[in-house]
């Protein structure tokens, strides 16, 4: 678990984030949602150790991280994996060797123990026969999956994701919102999403977050988002016409449910 308790930024004498406090449940996918220049990023940053917030404090499984030592730190980061929005694979470098690389810099494995390591994190998110193939010779969604083998590589308890379904076409976006769901779960892992796709609100929102203007405006999951009372999250939900009609859907379903009891 991940805690965040009265996070406050500023940039240049301007307020970002205002008093955020939220839970990231461990062996769950948690959702950080909200427009863009919302401060979602900048919480994502603050929560990984990217930025420092001027009030607050971040706690991983009790451990508060400003009071930690450098190499209690470096030993954290270990624990880390993190999956960046346009994937950041080394172009001169094979999906293998994208993969080796953190197992090469943090880890004391052997070459062998690496090598075979990184070959399951490949077959895990179901590249078959890719080793060898650079980035520019494979698609987005292969690059996703290869940042995603790259982000487990090392066995991590926490992992967050910025915007993974950037620059994806839906149904490629599904398949990576599943693969992260089923690694969450099988792993045990704390993952945290950072998105602006309601697709993924849907499909794997066990936990969200939503941000507005800096501050903590709603918390709950893909269940309980339609009923919400926020209006500024109604407002960024119900933006597009189709989950206009997919909330009056549910709205209906609820009432019946309701008049059956």
């Amino acid at each position: 678990m991940i805690e965040a308790k009265n996070i406050s930024k500023w940039f240049d004498g301007q307020r970002i984030l205002y008093d955020i406090s939220a839970t990231f449940d461990t062996g769950k996918t948690n959702l950080i949602i909200g427009q863009s220049g919302s401060g979602k990023t900048v919480f994502m940053k603050c929560l990984i150790g990217l930025l420092t917030p001027e009030e607050g404090s971040i706690l991983y499984d009790g451990r508060r991280f400003r009071s930690m030592s450098d190499q209690e730190k470096r030993k954290l980061r270990m624990e880390i994996g993190v999956l960046f929005q346009g994937s950041a694979l080394f172009d001169n470098e094979t999906v293998l060797g994208n993969v080796m690389f953190p197992l090469k810099m943090f880890s004391n494995l052997s070459h062998e123990e690496q090598l075979e390591r990184a070959q399951f994190c490949i077959q895990r998110v179901g590249l078959n026969n890719a080793d060898n193939k650079y980035p520019s010779e494979i698609s987005g969604g292969m690059q996703k999956r290869v940042a995603i083998a790259r982000a487990i590589a090392l066995n991590p308890k926490y992992l967050f994701c910025d915007e993974p379904n950037s620059g994806l076409d839906p149904k490629t976006s599904i398949l990576i919102d599943e693969l992260l769901s089923d690694i969450t779960h099988e792993y045990n892992i704390t993952t945290i999403i950072n998105t602006h796709d309601m697709n993924s609100v849907l499909g794997i929102g066990e936990k969200i977050i939503f941000i507005n203007k800096g501050h903590c405006d709603w918390i709950g999951n893909d269940k309980t988002i339609f009923r919400s009372t926020s209006q500024s999250l109604n407002d960024f939900v119900f933006a597009s016409q189709l989950f206009q009609e997919v909330k009056k859907f549910l709205e209906r379903e609820y009432e019946a449910q309701e008049g059956e009891k």
